[in-house]
């Protein structure tokens, strides 16, 4: 005979709501041990806005802040394709005059060969994966270090460059799609339609996100954490979009000008792209998990030269895009594009932003944080009028700030073990 034995079931295990007061003392001891994300990059913007306001009052006009928007995009899209390869734990040093050369091309296509914009574009964006392709294949394949194979395509590049401008002339960029990609702006309308959208969609993902964990019997975000994160950012957006729609002509009666600069869309697209492949999507996990750990990460079955190959072939790619965007604000490309301080501001936005430099840490938001940042520094000291010197010191300096942060906050982690 056969005898069942019927277990009683006890209570379900209830995963505890956390209250606004725990999600506060939660985050705080995470940036005690250590983990501290963004928040230097976030207060030393609030800082520096602050500081300039106080002693430029211009600072603070549509137009000056309009400009921040364009003159630190192609360093910011830079600064994206970065961190890709820092999350890794490598680097390079040749996004900056790749940049050049992708610019370069699309000059030559578009101008002096005479095809269509599309065209360029085009050719710019496979000129960048080629690059990529050709560095990640060397470093992961070949084994040479990235900071050697970097260097020589520094070097390099800037040779191609010179080349492709026949030893020192400008080519001009003309066509009135490529120019108007950081000159021109969007009407008023579209501006609040676009930042109502972005509101909408950020606030579907976080409260989805909240009930698909909920459900899941996971810990959660109290509701009033995400309803301030949406709040935030509704704030955030409001402002931005009615200062830029704000008349900036100083002569109405010739021309208007007032809407968001068509740049920022472009980046804030690129930056939902990049942060859904990092944080939604397989290939991300296994970049965070190669950055953390490559041996780890080889056992467990991931493809590891294939990542590091793949994040040369995005940084490169990231910097073609910066290229047609310097190339679309200056209307020409010369032999310095890519060159000069644009490297340095990339690498610096990319730290500064909050991207550990070890590898394993960082999000592509930290490249526009960190790229706010420097745009800031440059536009601020030279509304006061200091030289470019100047100007290069105190960014070296908060990228000095940025790294030692980012070496404390590693050790603090290691000693406290949240890491």
């Amino acid at each position: 005979m056969t005898t069942t034995v019927v277990q009683k079931e006890g209570p379900a295990a209830v995963t505890p709501t956390p209250t606004l007061g725990s999600h506060v003392r939660n985050y705080a001891g995470r940036v005690r041990g250590g983990d501290i994300g963004a928040l230097p990059a976030v207060l030393g913007l609030i800082v520096l806005c602050t500081v300039f306001s106080i002693m430029r009052p211009s600072f603070l006009t549509a137009g000056n802040f309009a400009n921040l928007f364009t003159q630190g995009a192609a360093v910011t899209l830079i600064a994206m394709g970065l961190v890709f390869v820092l999350l890794l734990g490598e680097i390079d040093l040749s996004a900056g005059f790749a940049s050049g050369v992708c610019a370069a091309v699309l000059a030559n296509v578009v101008t002096v060969l005479g095809y269509p914009w599309y065209v360029a574009v085009l050719a710019a964006l496979v000129t960048g994966v080629v690059i990529g392709t050709t560095l990640g294949f060397l470093v992961a394949k070949i084994g040479i270090p990235s900071f050697v194979v970097t260097l020589a395509g520094f070097l390099a590049f800037q040779g191609v460059v010179l080349m492709l401008m026949e030893e020192g002339t400008n080519i001009s960029v003309r066509d009135d799609v490529l120019v108007a990609i950081a000159n021109r702006n969007l009407p008023p309308v579209l501006g609040w339609l676009l930042a109502a959208v972005a509101v909408a969609g950020f606030a579907a993902v976080q409260l989805l996100r909240h009930r698909n964990r909920a459900n899941r019997g996971l810990v959660t975000d109290p509701l009033a954490v995400v309803f301030v994160r949406i709040g935030g950012l509704a704030v955030i957006l409001g402002v931005a979009v009615f200062i830029l729609n704000l008349e900036r002509s100083r002569n109405v009666l010739i021309s208007s000008l007032k809407g968001v600069p068509i740049v920022v869309p472009i980046i804030a697209l690129l930056l939902v792209l990049w942060t859904f492949v990092l944080q939604r999507t397989s290939y991300g996990r296994h970049v965070y998990a190669v950055g953390g750990n490559k041996e780890a990460a080889r056992r467990a079955g991931i493809n590891v030269d294939r990542i590091r190959i793949s994040v040369f072939m995005i940084c490169s790619s990231m910097a073609a895009v910066g290229g047609i965007v310097a190339a679309s604000r200056a209307n020409s490309v010369d032999p310095n594009t890519g060159g000069s301080n644009v490297l340095l501001y990339a690498v610096g936005a990319a730290v500064i932003g909050g991207t550990s430099l070890f590898g394993g840490k960082g999000r592509v938001l930290d490249a526009v944080l960190g790229g706010a940042v420097v745009a800031v520094i440059d536009n601020g000291m030279g509304l006061m009028g200091y030289s470019s010197g100047v100007k290069y010191v105190v960014t070296g300096v908060v990228l000095l700030l940025a790294a030692s942060v980012d070496a404390f906050s590693r050790r603090r982690s290691a000693a406290t073990g949240t890491r």
